[in-house]
């Protein structure tokens, strides 16, 4: 009987609508796109577009006063070659009050950009917050960005959170960027249709050295309205009044490593100072000993490497100081002078400037 049960459950899922079990294109119209952030360096636009990319969502902001070291030059030569533009901003709120903070550095951080494409939030490691609160932080942020910019916006999430955490209150209001990997459909979730669709990290495109993370977007991804996103109230006080874009007075007390193969969490605890026991708290990790190649881990950074630095994933950008040289930086980030030297195109090791701005992996 219960044999016979199961083979009719069988064939009534073989004949529901695919919009049942799964969370399908909001449009038929479908662009290839890519999204990009600091990690992949500096990229070739021209080769991107002549590689069949129509749109590139790149990330602007993090946190509270972190801006990624290559948003600028990414929204200049992305928007040079033609492509069209989306932002995203990753969100580390743990209370409304600091998701409004939040959106209004993301808004302020984009100003006198026209961007393409709907204005994302990227919310996804939720500490010890509980599902009400991970859904009023959303709110209060997505609703601070439309209010500052009058431009949609979009959630980006993985289909686990966007079936589990991210509530069908938020599904009715705002759009989906899914991520699901190694799907041609993704799974149900609170959403119906999505207008993003993230189905790999491990991408492969012209102009990018290394991965890259590959997407598909529907015509519904665009802004009704693409004006240039005005200045805000808080991009308008006087500079010292505002965190300053490439080093920020008050850095953030987390950073976002990306797990490299071979990584374990307590490498990646001495590295940064901190503990497995910390690490788990923060990423909310079930399972100590099992992390994976370009997974996202929030790792708090330690007060004596604070100085006036920019934070961004597995790089600082550091502000050079009287009687600093690529020998005593090599020495107290744990790298090497070549290295160093690699990374900022140096041709003479011998010679940096006070104020000069360096970038250093940690």
């Amino acid at each position: 009987m219960k044999l016979k049960i199961l083979s009719i459950t069988l064939l009534i899922l073989m004949f529901l609508p695919v919009s049942v079990l799964a969370t399908v294109a909001s449009s038929s119209t479908i662009y290839n796109g890519i999204d990009v952030s600091n990690w992949q360096g500096y990229i070739n636009y021209s080769e991107v577009k002549a590689n069949g990319i129509n749109i590139v969502y790149i990330k602007s902001s993090q946190g509270n006063n972190i801006v990624d070291a290559y948003f600028k030059i990414n929204y200049e030569n992305a928007k040079a070659n033609g492509l069209q533009v989306g932002f995203y901003h990753f969100l580390t709120a743990r209370s409304e009050e600091e998701a409004i903070k939040q959106a209004d550095f993301f808004v302020s951080t984009i100003s006198n950009t026209v961007p393409d494409c709907k204005l994302a939030m990227d919310f996804e490691q939720f500490g010890n917050l509980n599902i009400e609160q991970i859904n009023n932080i959303s709110e209060a942020f997505l609703q601070r960005v439309i209010e500052l910019t009058g431009k949609e916006v979009i959630i980006y999430s993985d289909a686990s959170n966007a079936k589990n955490v991210f509530g069908k209150n938020l599904a009715l209001k705002y759009p989906l960027w899914i991520a699901e990997y190694g799907v041609e459909v993704p799974r149900s979730t609170n959403w119906e249709v999505w207008d993003g669709f993230q189905y790999t990290s491990s991408g492969k495109v012209n102009g990018i050295e290394g991965l890259v993370d590959r997407d598909k977007f529907t015509e519904n991804i665009l802004l009704s309205n693409n004006a240039e996103i005005p200045e805000t109230p808080e991009a308008e006080k006087p500079e010292s009044e505002v965190p300053e874009k490439e080093n920020p007075q008050s850095p953030s007390k987390d950073t976002t490593y990306v797990v490299k193969k071979g990584n374990t969490l307590s490498q990646i605890a001495r590295k940064y100072g901190t503990t497995v026991k910390e690490l788990v708290s923060l990423n909310n990790i079930s399972n100590p000993n099992l992390i994976f190649p370009n997974q996202k881990i929030i790792v708090p950074i330690n007060s004596n490497m604070q100085d006036d630095n920019l934070y961004d994933c597995n790089h600082i950008i550091y502000t050079v100081k009287k009687g600093d040289t690529l020998s005593k930086l090599a020495i107290k980030f744990k790298t090497t002078i070549k290295e160093i030297a690699k990374l900022n195109d140096i041709q003479n090791v011998n010679l940096i400037f006070t104020g000069e701005k360096l970038r250093i992996e940690i």
